[in-house]
């Protein structure tokens, strides 16, 4: 039985407002085609870049947080390929001397993946290609944005490896806020090199599967690809290395070209740039101003209480785990119940609007509040989940529940009322709860109508148990 080799490139788009030698919008996601480039990014004979240095500090954060070595000094190379999307016929990138080497990631699942390295370098345009023409457009908006890109060493073994250490490089980006990593942006892409061979032996000869844009399409042409290698050995026949595509609709690789080598690409260091210096006082104070990342996060929410499968969901979203922690902070209860209430009723109905919880106008406070008055009797959780929409928009749920008429009542006198006047008129229903205490709730249905659904549900169960049982 074959087992893949696989080792991942993510290239991350980073949180400047200009690209990464000029001063142009690094934000080309909505606007027109090439509105946002300057002779710098065109690659204009005489244009000199200025290096980002926000760039540069955001690359070091996430170098960093890798647990990557640092050095004290490093460069810019020149990566020379021929290709429309690049007007400079080359990549300004980092070559033998990148911001950060030997770095590792630990997954949830206790799996380590290592870092070879970890760099910064300016993105590519973009090539449009017009189903109703011959020819293809370029796009150069995208052209000079800065990307930092992480090479890991080939440590991943099968495609829920690869999506795990994807979602963990997502949060980390997140958490440090060096990145939005959206891949459905484009600020967030990975090429995968895998290979196969059989346990023990050496690795096979590897093929790269270029710019796949989410989890679900690296972990199909990962599937894909081992199983195509793995076939052709099978039958007696070699796999060449070489560069292939992803074919979203046929859910298959195809042949791009040969695999280049970096003698291909004759990495020069680029005169135009000065080195830059990364001093280690300089390292030590990023260290220091290192945010909690996911991980901790996830061990702090346990350790509060917090079930495993919601921590993990509130952990991994950085928007929403400040949301979360917010209202915590401003909750007089268990963390639990706000995560119920987060990642349930609140995520369900963000979700149908298509975007996050964190992206609505829901307060901390409004929340907070929310489940209080769920915890306290004074609203009914179905109550409290209706009102859940409005939250969304900006409303406060006490103000709600005086205007709508919402409260519950959970007056213990004003209950045994309606308990006694529900079994009074219900003699059927009173032998049957007798003889089968689980009909209850056909009883139970007639006091929350007798209190139009006001009453507490839970105060009204216990009474009528009393009532009857006595």
């Amino acid at each position: 039985m074959f087992e893949p080799v696989i080792g991942l490139e993510v290239h991350l788009a980073l949180r400047t407002t200009s690209k990464l030698f000029c001063g142009c919008s690094a934000e080309g996601f909505g606007a027109r085609p090439n509105e946002n480039v300057c002779p710098v990014c065109l690659g204009l004979p005489g244009a000199l870049p200025v290096v980002n240095e926000r760039a540069v500090e955001l690359a070091l954060r996430f170098a960093v947080a890798l647990g990557c070595e640092v050095p004290n000094t490093t460069y810019f190379h020149r990566k020379h390929y021929f290709y429309p999307d690049a007007p400079k016929n080359y990549q300004t990138s980092q070559g033998d001397v990148p911001i950060g080497r030997h770095g590792q990631v630990v997954l949830p699942s206790g799996k380590r993946v290592g870092i070879t390295r970890c760099h910064l370098e300016e993105d590519a345009g973009r090539l449009v290609h017009p189903a109703y023409a011959d020819h293809s457009l370029v796009d150069l908006n995208r052209a000079g944005a800065p990307l930092v890109e992480m090479v890991t060493e080939p440590d991943i073994r099968s495609a829920e490896e690869a999506r795990e250490f994807l979602a963990e490089i997502r949060a980390i980006a997140q958490a440090l806020d060096v990145s939005d990593a959206a891949p459905e942006e484009g600020k967030m892409r990975a090429d995968v090199n895998v290979s196969v061979r059989l346990p023990g032996e050496p690795f096979g000869t590897k093929v790269e599967v270029k710019n796949l844009n989410s989890f679900k399409s690296v972990a199909a042409a990962l599937g894909f690809e081992a199983k195509r290698q793995a076939q052709l050995l099978e039958g007696g026949r070699r796999v060449v290395q070489e560069t292939r595509g992803w074919n979203e609709g046929g859910q298959r690789t195809y042949s791009l070209r040969s695999k280049e080598t970096a003698a291909d690409y004759r990495y020069l260091r680029d005169p135009d740039i000065p080195a830059v210096a990364i001093p280690d006082e300089r390292k030590r104070a990023v260290l220091a101003a290192m945010p909690e990342l996911p991980q901790a996060r996830l061990g702090r929410y346990l350790a509060d209480g917090v079930r495993g499968t919601e921590a993990a969901q509130i952990a991994y979203d950085h928007a929403v785990a400040r949301l979360f922690d917010a209202t915590v902070a401003a909750y007089t209860g268990p963390a639990q119940n706000v995560a119920n209430w987060l990642t349930g009723e609140v995520a369900g109905r963000a979700n149908a609007l298509g975007v996050s919880a964190a992206d609505t106008k829901l307060t901390p406070a409004a929340l907070a509040r929310l489940v209080e008055l769920v915890d306290g009797g004074s609203l009914s959780a179905t109550a409290a989940k209706d009102l859940v929409p409005d939250l969304l928009e900006g409303a406060d749920p006490a103000e709600l529940v005086a205007s709508r008429g919402l409260g519950q009542v959970s007056d213990v006198a004003a209950l045994e009322a309606l308990v006694a006047k529900a079994v009074e008129a219900n003699p059927e229903l009173v032998e049957r709860v007798r003889a089968n205490p689980n009909a209850i709730n056909a009883l139970l249905g007639k006091v929350m109508a007798a209190s139009q659904g006001k009453a507490n549900p839970d105060l009204a169960r216990r009474l009528l148990e009393e009532r009857l049982g006595g």
